[in-house]
């Protein structure tokens, strides 16, 4: 869908002409002469969006902003994911929105996640990215940004991730009863009675794709409960 939407730009960059004669028809000759060209804005709005396509439209550089939706019953929902501003004539500034208030487009607002994760060694990223596409796999699930940590949801919260770069871990806190767990020292543990950012339930810290799978079980009944 990006790929397309950037298709789309580029045609439009090409027939700027067509476009204006189509807004004075409807609009008038000064309201087409006064639209702005110097930064024309992409709005992608889908189910989903992956880290990946975060981390892509950041890279392209361009004017754009990724939309998740949700319905329910008769009730639409939009939430600004992210958020390029594109400024050509300067390096494009990306905003992960914790909150609308923030998701203006105009500048970066970086959040404490946003900031260990650019920290982060590759392969610490490489297992964030394989983290957040295992948690947004179940259907109307979906991520929130939060200032220290990212919360992942659907009807209720089941999982809720912090990057730690000088660790090299991603620790995954799932809303799941320590006593229903086999706790095993340097992988999982209880933080029911301990001050933590995030859900509170056990905390399972993954340092590799194969953490990962051994915390699949886990994953699955915290999301289960959702």
């Amino acid at each position: 869908m990006i790929n397309q939407a950037l298709s789309y730009l580029v045609w439009l960059r090409d027939h700027h002409h067509e476009f204006e004669r189509l807004v004075a028809d409807r609009l008038g000759a000064e309201a087409a002469g006064a639209v702005d060209w110097s930064n024309p804005r992409v709005v992608c709005v889908a189910g989903e969006f992956t880290y990946h396509d975060t981390v892509a439209v950041e890279e392209i550089g361009r004017r754009i902003d990724l939309v998740s939706y949700r319905v329910f019953d008769d009730v639409l929902t939009l939430r600004l994911v992210a958020s390029v501003a594109g400024n050509s004539g300067a390096a494009s500034a990306r905003t992960q929105a914790p909150a609308a208030s923030n998701a203006t487009g105009a500048g970066s607002v970086v959040s404490v996640p946003q900031q260990r994760l650019e920290g982060a060694p590759a392969a610490v990223r490489e297992l964030f990215g394989a983290v957040d596409e295992r948690l947004l796999l179940p259907e109307g699930a979906w991520m929130e940004p939060q200032q220290h940590y990212l919360t992942y949801r659907r009807l209720q919260k089941f999982a809720s991730v912090r990057v730690l770069p000088r660790k090299e871990v991603v620790a995954v806190n799932l809303k799941l009863d320590p006593a229903t767990v086999v706790l095993e020292e340097g992988f999982t543990r209880d933080v029911t009675k301990i001050g933590c950012l995030g859900i509170s339930g056990v905390e399972v810290s993954l340092r590799s794709r194969a953490d990962l799978e051994r915390a699949e079980e886990l994953i699955a009944r915290s999301i289960a409960a959702s």
